[in-house]
């Protein structure tokens, strides 16, 4: 599936499934088949073609063919897909009950009948398909497609982006500031004689934010009083010649000289390398490589560039994160303040702020925000209203057009979209396809990586290249690949548990690609639908709803439905969506609504994705045993366990937010083809029922909640299971609170080495930190989650230290051994927790002086523990233990403090001045929260016992009253309350 191609795609390949043998085509039709398919697969090639050329460069004809083409690819698919549904989907239900057996032989012949008729009825299709076909191949001749498009190829047209090289300094705005960071970034050291090697300083960031014209500003200003003599300014592009951009830089640094040169102009790269290389030496330079889009591309010019130690400096701007990765020094574009922002805007069209009439003020602000600090947009988006009057509608229109194909014959407009569009052209057509699908969101919106990809995956945009790769770490790449090419805003962070989680994109690249998604007819938003509808030539294929009603004709074509709010108050049956993919009603909270909605569920045979995630729905859908092709089911809140018809989804890939609980019967090994299974509930389960867990090979992601006591037999059989799933990357297992007894033997466990996260949280039944957590066994855990461990040694946090690609730490150990077992003074080495940005050490004594100068070099939280008692006169710590200036990174500082007994309310108030004294003298002064640790809540399990004697605290002395927390259990969810003594007996009931 692609953007470009349409279904031609995934579609040849169905066509050529049609000729195995179970499928028992007539011979006729079998030849026919074949044609087909060779038709189909040349008409592929050429879609291919025509999609390598900008749309407006396009002849008329040719993109009416393609517009064709594309759209009888989808109705074919359809066609096939409906007859492999009807001919594979058969699955039987689970049942052993002997009526259920007779009655299904009697189905098993009616399914047969149905076969022979879809049979019949496909070979009716495949000779009207062949026609049809045939008739798009003649009129591809009789267009001449192939001509338009190698004609279209070869037009240049002007680079709008040169304007920006012959800009003049005083037009720039707001520019000042990231001028002086680049320019201490590029002179940073010169003051050292010693040291005078070339400084190379990346400027990365995506298109319209101004990286030309920073450079341009930094390399104007920058020579003055620093001796530098010969300096070039060279754009790059795209897909440049290496030959005549070696040529551009000599003409740059002596253009008299090489303007006369005999010769010149015929010499190869080498050549030319070695004239760069020669013309530069023993001089000091200083060059700007504008606009590089590929690795390969720095690579090659690079070895133009040598050092000659004499202090020379070198600026490269690009979009690519991969580029600007390839050089030590890198700085990051950022977006115009909001001062700067209005000066730009408000300059362009008024001369100044204070010009702008009153009542466009409000209106002004909302456009700012929509260009979001881009120079670009501001400028292009300013021009344009420039050019109307000062009526509040027009303006009015414009906001409200930004972000969904907002259309204008304004030079300026075109020039933005025109420089937007060339990192759109940059991408392989499988980007293409996934970077064009964000048109399904609107503004502003949240988007979800792991969401996205599983969408990406039911919609048939991400194809594996060969047999083993996994779908959705390819889709992972692909997401990747867009932030890297800043396409796309990550949200999250790398230093973070969760990492880049999601993305946004900005309004003017979203404007981007609805416009281009409404030529393509890729996606329709809620603004288009009339549009589409009452054209002839064009179906709905994608909705994307928000703010508008139901459509009411024709929408048995749609594939894919993404509904945000309020479209969910309109929404009708989906019964007649025939050929529905992917339903995503996520968000959608209407109880009514959805309810009403869903109950035709067992109709959409084609369904790949349903989400359901923050609904209103309780319960796993009607009839979704009959979704033979269902691949991702994610719901949330499912307060029970899952019917048995889930067991009949064989091709389900993704299950999320249910209760699973395995089944006597081998019934869990079904769902053989599972990759994310959250969460698998064990409760009240066999040995023989948990072992079926391990038949789950394909599994990923697990997530399993156990609430039963652990005998040997199951422990076993658990542990078993978990040895034999090789793929795994991220386990998190949790214990219901209050079972005393859940031990299971971790010892025995072998995880696999490629496990990245790691969470358990149990009560007690971890009695030491397992000897397999170790550089050796886990060199890709990023994250590492143990409570309640029973014992926790100095030695073990010294081995999980040494994980080299830890980032996040959350260890909580046994409260008893914590107030009672003599502190154990350890000094970790230098060399420990290298990635680690939040360590949490709970229940475990420590303080900063153990982590020794070089450890947790990144740390940007921790949290620590601390008994009062240790900082007595023979307790063998003194405040002096507390500082941490030499954690460079610390950011904010979690300290927990269990005083003990006989401590005065003086000496605890001189104990809290001696931390947030170590707070304040740290070069960053890291926000410093300072809790108490009270024998009441030293469970964190949320029993009454807890509850009751947290509430007795509340109640005690002054001396006591120290904010009282505990953690109260409250529908699988564990909560940090405080307890109000005067609503003690309110919570005390309650809890």
């Amino acid at each position: 599936m692609a953007v470009a191609t349409g279904a031609m795609g995934s579609l040849v390949p169905k066509v050529l499934q049609l000729l195995e043998g179970e499928y028992k085509l007539q011979k006729g039709i079998r030849k026919q088949v074949k044609s087909l398919a060779d038709e189909l697969n040349s008409m592929q090639v050429a879609l291919s073609k025509v999609a390598q050329v900008p749309y407006d460069q396009l002849d008329p004809q040719v993109k009416l063919w393609a517009s064709e083409v594309r759209e009888a690819s989808y109705d074919i698919e359809d066609i096939i897909d409906t007859f492999l549904v009807r001919v594979d989907g058969g699955g039987q239900p689970i049942d052993d009950n002997a009526k259920v057996k007779r009655l299904l032989e009697k189905m098993g012949k009616m399914f047969s009948l149905s076969k022979f008729k879809a049979r019949r009825e496909i070979a009716g299709a495949i000779e009207d398909i062949k026609e049809q076909v045939d008739e798009m191949a003649k009129r591809r001749e009789r267009y001449r497609v192939d001509d338009h498009v190698s004609n279209s190829s070869a037009i240049t047209s002007i680079d709008p982006r040169v304007l920006t090289l012959h800009m003049k300094t005083s037009e720039t705005v707001g520019i000042d500031e990231s001028r002086d960071e680049l320019i201490k970034m590029l002179t940073l050291g010169d003051d050292d004689a010693s040291n005078k090697k070339m400084k190379i300083v990346s400027v990365v960031g995506s298109g319209g934010l101004g990286k030309t014209t920073l450079a341009k500003v930094v390399y104007k200003k920058l020579p003055e009083n620093m001796n530098i003599h010969w300096k070039a300014f060279v754009p790059v592009g795209q897909k440049p010649d290496l030959k005549k951009l070696l040529r551009d830089i000599l003409l740059a640094l002596n253009k008299e000289y090489y303007m006369n040169k005999t010769n010149f102009q015929i010499l190869d790269e080498g050549q030319l390398i070695e004239e760069i290389q020669d013309f530069l030496k023993e001089k000091r330079y200083f060059i700007v490589i504008d606009d590089i889009w590929e690795v390969s591309s720095w690579n090659a010019i690079r070895i133009a560039f040598q050092d000659e130690n004499l202090g020379s400096k070198m600026i490269l701007t690009t979009r690519c994160c991969d580029v600007a990765k390839l050089v030590s020094c890198s700085y990051q574009m950022k977006p115009l303040s909001s001062d700067s922002s209005k000066e730009l805007f408000y300059g362009r069209i008024f001369g100044s702020e204070d010009k702008c009439p009153e009542r466009l003020f409000e209106l002004s602000d909302k456009i700012l925000k929509k260009c979001g600090g881009v120079p670009l947009a501001m400028i292009t988006i300013a021009s344009l209203l420039a050019s109307k009057s000062d009526d509040t509608s027009e303006w009015q229109e414009v906001c409200n057009s930004i972000g969904y194909g907002l259309s204008s014959k304004h030079d300026m407009y075109n020039n933005m979209i025109k420089i937007l569009s060339f990192s759109y052209y940059d991408l392989p057509p499988h980007l293409k396809t996934c970077f064009m699908y964000l048109s399904m969101y609107p503004e502003d919106h949240e988007i979800m990586r792991d969401r996205l990809i599983w969408r990406w995956i039911c919609e048939g945009f991400i194809q594996t290249q060969k047999t083993g790769d996994d779908l959705f770490e390819l889709g992972k790449s692909y997401f990747n690949d867009l932030i890297n090419r800043s396409l796309v805003q990550p949200v999250g962070s790398t230093d973070s548990v969760r990492g880049i989680y999601a993305c946004r994109v900005h309004d003017m690249i979203l404007d981007l690609i609805c416009s281009l998604s409404k030529e393509e007819n890729f996606v329709t938003t809620s603004a288009d639908i009339e549009q589409v509808l009452s054209s002839e030539s064009k179906k709905l294929r994608r909705l994307s709803l928000k703010n508008t009603s139901w459509p009411k004709n024709d929408v048995s074509q749609v594939r894919s439905i993404a509904i945000f709010w309020p479209s969910v108050v309109s929404l009708s049956s989906f019964s007649c969506f025939g050929v529905l993919r992917v339903l995503d009603l996520e968000g959608c909270s209407q109880y009514e609504v959805c309810q009403n909605s869903i109950i035709c569920v067992g109709n959409l045979i084609h369904l790949r994705y349903l989400g359901l995630c923050y609904t209103y729905f309780t319960q796993v859908p009607k009839g979704i045993e009959k979704l033979q092709f269902l691949e991702v089911l994610r719901m949330r809140d499912i307060s029970f366990e899952l019917p048995l018809s889930i067991f009949e989804l064989k091709r389900l890939m993704c299950l999320q937010g249910a209760n699973c609980y395995p089944r006597a019967g081998n019934l869990l090994r079904n769902l053989a083809s599972l990759k994310v299974l959250e969460e698998l509930y064990l409760g009240n389960a066999s040995a023989g029922a948990v072992e079926e867990i391990g038949q789950l090979t394909q599994l990923t992601e697990l997530h399993i909640r156990i609430n039963l006591e652990m005998n040997q037999s199951i422990s076993e059989a658990f542990i078993n299971s978990l040895g034999n799933l090789p793929r795994l990357q991220k386990l998190r297992v949790n214990h219901d609170l209050g079972l005393w007894n859940n031990l299971i033997e971790w010892e025995r466990w072998v995880p696999p080495s490629h496990l990245c996260i790691l969470l358990i949280r149990s009560d007690r039944s971890l009695r030491t930190v397992p000897k397999w957590i170790s550089p050796a066994s886990l060199p890709h855990l990023r994250s590492l989650y143990l409570s309640f461990v029973n014992t926790i040694r100095p030695e073990d946090i010294q081995v999980i230290g040494t994980l080299p690609n830890l980032g996040n730490l959350n260890m909580v150990g046994n409260f008893d051994n914590f107030i009672e077992y003599p502190l154990q003074k350890f000094v970790f080495s230098a060399d420990t927790f290298p990635l680690a940005t939040q360590c949490t050490f709970g229940r475990v004594a420590t303080v900063p002086s153990m982590f020794t100068r070089g450890a947790m070099p990144r740390a940007k939280k921790i949290e620590f523990c601390i008994r009062a008692m240790d900082f007595s006169s023979d307790g063998g710590l003194s405040f002096d233990d507390l500082a941490m200036d030499h954690l460079p990174s610390l950011r904010e500082v979690d300290i927990a403090v269990h005083w003990g007994t006989g401590v005065s309310k003086e000496e605890r108030t001189k104990f809290k001045e001696a931390l947030k004294h170590a707070a304040d003298v740290h070069p960053n002064h890291p926000y410093m929260r300072i809790s108490d640790m009270s024998a009441a809540a030293r469970q964190l399990c949320g029993d009454r016992e807890a509850a009751h004697a947290c509430v007795q605290l509340a109640q005690g002395p002054d001396e006591e009253k120290s904010n009282p927390y505990v953690y109260l259990r409250h529908d699988r969810q564990c909560k940090l309350m405080p307890l109000d003594a005067r609503d003690h007996d309110r919570d005390k009931e309650r809890r």
